[in-house]
């Protein structure tokens, strides 16, 4: 038993190894994944042949999970952001899966995580305006079963902001 646990962290290293090359084609590709792979083995020194095994390599590990557009979201009209905690009044597995299935309903909703602290949730909520968060805020999350604090942080600016 021992040795089938000992094969299999062994083989668990190595599924999620990566090296310095790697690191260089995940940080290129994260700031322009649409990049052609020319562009990419010039930015990280390999031949384009090489680049693409690596890419594929990691797309087939799992370390490489998908590619996103990145929006702009003053032009499509949600350019209000906030964060929100939310503390749920109930700690019951009805009462969080509750929540996360109305979130998951939500379009304003752009993150939501399960934290542990003072409160169970923070989220990334993304309207046209403060009217509309108002909404969202009044008629949608305040009349959700279990919730019993709602804070909110409005985003004044960004001065970094590397998600997709």
């Amino acid at each position: 038993m021992v040795a089938i646990f000992r094969g299999m962290r062994e083989y668990l290293q190595q599924m999620t190894k990566i090296d310095e090359i790697d690191r260089k084609i995940l940080r290129h590709l994260s700031r322009d994944g649409r990049q052609s792979n020319l562009d990419l083995a010039a930015q990280v020194g390999l031949s384009p042949s090489a680049t693409s095994r690596r890419v594929q390599d990691l797309e087939r590990r799992g370390v490489i999970a998908g590619y996103r557009a990145r929006l702009n979201r003053d032009v499509m009209g949600q350019g209000f952001v906030a964060y929100l905690t939310v503390g749920l009044a109930l700690h019951t597995k009805e009462a969080q899966e509750g929540f996360e299935r109305a979130m998951r309903a939500a379009p304003e909703v752009r993150e939501c995580h399960n934290v542990t602290g003072a409160f169970e949730y923070i989220m990334r909520v993304e309207t046209a305006d403060l009217a509309a968060y108002k909404a969202f805020h009044t008629d949608r999350l305040g009349t959700l079963p279990h919730v019993n604090s709602i804070t909110s942080y409005i985003v004044m600016g960004s001065p970094k902001d590397e998600r997709a």
